[in-house]
């Protein structure tokens, strides 16, 4: 059954029928990835619920109030500002597909306001703590054998392109050209993009690869770049452990994870005078919004700097 052909009257309760539809909608046609998938399930369920409360049959009788009413309960219960404007933005989604695909008349959703998200800055590293860092991963390398060596190359790699740690994890031996020094990246949205990397990642992914990945390859690792300590291709979990243990060792140095480098990398590229346009692509973000948020990193230090060495701050 197609998700463009309508479905659901009033006086029926249609409800899961047509957020069965969605859902697959979303899964196959936008490629949405599972967990999104199923936040929008859990965001949904919760709104077919109130919305049989307050006696709407189906999505053909979904009205404004309702909505603003939904989320007016959310509120009550305490959930978070980020969480209520994350379930806002799902809601107008599926309400903007509804009328899309003929299921309503109006699009519900369209008027619905969200409080702002409160958006703290993001943690990055300073370029010469991240030098530490990885100056101290490198040492400990030389003790550690093959897990060593992979550490090191995975350090390099999240911060030298600021992919996500899932990106990383799920990188092949085929998705790195070390000629022309691009690894290729399957991010949000099965979106694939080519993401540049310097000198310094190239020489630990060459060490990592000839002294390293032989010795730990086990028989399920396939073409995984990356494999932990049991052979089979690294986990994200174990990505995330090593680099906090990584951090923590460095003195003076804030706790960061996998996304804490990508904020580094994402900050000194702009620091250093990269584009915003540049960065976004970079980083895959789909909204340039998103990627200005790293702006304000930057201006937060440029204060902080000005306020310590200006005669007349």
């Amino acid at each position: 059954m197609s998700s463009d052909v309508g479905s659901g009257s009033a006086g029926t309760d249609s409800w899961d029928a047509t957020v069965d539809v969605y859902l697959e909608h979303l899964r196959l046609e936008r490629g949405v990835s599972p967990h999104t998938v199923r936040a929008y399930r859990t965001d949904l369920a919760d709104l077919v619920e109130h919305a049989r409360r307050a006696k709407i049959a189906g999505p053909v009788d979904l009205d404004l109030r309702t909505l603003r009413s939904w989320l007016a309960q959310q509120q009550s219960r305490g959930l978070a500002r980020a969480t209520i404007a994350r379930r806002a933005t799902s809601l107008r989604v599926f309400t903007a597909w509804l009328l899309r695909t003929g299921r309503t008349d109006t699009d519900a959703g369209a008027l619905l306001g969200t409080p702002r998200r409160h958006r703290p800055l993001p943690a990055a590293l300073r370029a010469e703590q991240m030098r530490a860092v990885l100056d101290a991963a490198v040492a400990a390398a030389r003790d550690q054998g093959a897990l060593g060596l992979r550490d090191v190359a995975c350090l390099e790699l999240l911060y030298a392109t600021g992919i996500r740690v899932g990106e990383l994890v799920g990188l092949d031996l085929d998705d790195v050209d070390g000629e022309r020094l691009l690894v290729r990246v399957l991010g949000k949205g099965s979106k694939e993009r080519s993401v540049p990397y310097g000198r310094p990642a190239a020489a630990a992914l060459q060490v990592w690869l000839v002294a390293g990945r032989p010795r730990l390859l086990g028989a399920t690792a396939g073409p995984a770049l990356f494999v932990g300590a049991r052979g089979a291709r690294i986990d994200p979990r174990t990505v995330r452990r090593m680099v906090h243990e990584r951090v923590r060792v460095v003195d003076d140095v804030p706790d960061v994870g996998p996304h804490g480098l990508r904020h580094s990398a994402a900050t000194h590229l702009l620091e250093g005078g990269a584009d915003l346009r540049s960065v976004q692509e970079l980083l895959g973000h789909e909204s340039l919004a998103t990627t200005q948020i790293y702006t304000h990193v930057s201006s937060e230090r440029l204060r902080a700097a000005y306020t310590l060495a200006h005669p007349r701050a």
